[in-house]
This record gives C-alpha cells, sequence and structure tokens, in this order.
C-alpha cells in the first residue's frame, strides 16, 4: 500500500527517497539511506529489517541489482516482498513479488527507480519516474517531491493515501532530510508545505553539529533548536 521514489542525485552525491501510503509510518518504515552508500525501499508486507540489512549490502560494495537479488534471496516470503535500491555509481534495481495480490509496477529511469502496490493505475511509478525526471525545481528535495504529486496525480493507491514521508542523506552519518506526515489526508501536500518550512534552514541543523558557535539567532525564536 506504498508507493516511492528513490534516487541518487549526481550533482551533490545525495540520495533520497519520497514516498506516500495509506498505512501509517511509512517513513518509519520503508525508506532506508545511508550517505555514500545507497538508498533502500521495502515495501508490501513490509519487512523493516530488510532496509539496514540493504544498506549493508551496499556499503559491502554490492551493486543495485546484487543487494536487491539478495534480499530477495534471503526473505523467507519473497513472494510477497518489494525492493528497490539505488546504488553509490546511480545503478537501480527491483524486485516485485510475483503473489502480490494487488496492482504491482516499477520503473527504472536515470539514476532513479519508482515501485508501487496496491496502485490505482499501473503506469503510477512511470509517471513518477517522469515526474522527477521532468522537474524544473532546483532542488534534490523538489525533484523528489514533485516525483511524489506526480504519483498522485496519476491515481496513487486503491484507498486514499494517509502518510508520506521524505528522507535525504547527504555528506554525513545524520540525515539532511527527515520530514514525515501521518494520519492526514492528502499528505503529499502536508509534506511539501513541511519541506518549505524546513528549506530555509536546513543548513542550519548541519552547522549546529560543526561549527555551534557559528550560529546566529534566527528572528524567530520558534525556529531555534
Amino acid at each position: 500500500m506504498t508507493f516511492s521514489l528513490s534516487a541518487y542525485d549526481r550533482q551533490t552525491g545525495a540520495f533520497g527517497i519520497a514516498l506516500a501510503s495509506s498505512s501509517i509510518a511509512v517513513g518509519n518504515r520503508c525508506s532506508w539511506a545511508r550517505a555514500g552508500v545507497g538508498v533502500i525501499a521495502t515495501q508490501h508486507r513490509t519487512d523493516i529489517r530488510c532496509g539496514p540489512l540493504g544498506l549493508d549490502l551496499l556499503a559491502q560494495g554490492f551493486s543495485a541489482q546484487e543487494t536487491v537479488s539478495l534480499l530477495a534471496q534471503s526473505s523467507e516470503h519473497p513472494d510477497l516482498r518489494q525492493f528497490s535500491a539505488v546504488d553509490r555509481e546511480g545503478r537501480t534495481a527491483l524486485f516485485n513479488g510475483p503473489k502480490i495480490e494487488s496492482i504491482a509496477t516499477g520503473h527504472q529511469g536515470d539514476a532513479c527507480v519508482s515501485i508501487g502496490n496496491f496502485l490505482a493505475d499501473p503506469r503510477v511509478t512511470e509517471a513518477m519516474v517522469k515526474g522527477y525526471e521532468g522537474s524544473p525545481d532546483g532542488t534534490f528535495a523538489g525533484r523528489l517531491l514533485d516525483a511524489l504529486d506526480a504519483g498522485v496525480e496519476a491515481g496513487g493507491e486503491t484507498q486514499p493515501a494517509m502518510a508520506a514521508a521524505l528522507l535525504i542523506v547527504d555528506r554525513h552519518a545524520w540525515p539532511l532530510v527527515d520530514l514525515r506526515v501521518d494520519f492526514e489526508l492528502h499528505p503529499a501536500q502536508r509534506l511539501r508545505g513541511l519541506w518549505k518550512a524546513y528549506e530555509p534552514i536546513v543548513d542550519r541543523f548541519v552547522t549546529q553539529v560543526l561549527d555551534p558557535a557559528a550560529l546566529k539567532p534566527l528572528i524567530n525564536s520558534a525556529l531555534q533548536v
């Protein structure tokens, strides 16, 4: 009950994923990324264990295709799983379990891959790739959100989406962006609103780790953390 797009930004070296679902807490269960390593999506009867495992495999030098194949081979129930991966070279891979009893598709583009299940239209994942690759937005986050919007516009899921998430890792061990919306109507719209609020201060949260003395007070004290 999830549709996602994972990508590698060749310009910055960042990895990211945007996704939505009718199932609560999708950002906690399905999206996994590690700086300098790659991004993993694990969906449909989600096996959360496959997120960290997939990242470890990518870190060991396995390609996206090798990683996805190993995840499927090591699963106790591969017929019901859905995986995707993007590695540090921008290679992509996906796996759709043959016993998923819904429209479950996947589509690959340039350093990006989309997968989805319980889709209202089989073209949703292709629309997400086109939305990402054709996005005029100058930011990686904006392009990921454009991909998510394209998936929604193409039909999304058979049930109303109630959760959405945006995860981006850059140069550090912690996520650059980790925004989540849960149990709300139109979560993709809400997620974009969160990003617009967060974008002006995203670099501030990096500075406070590396050089806290360099921080200057914000005009709105509520934004200080």
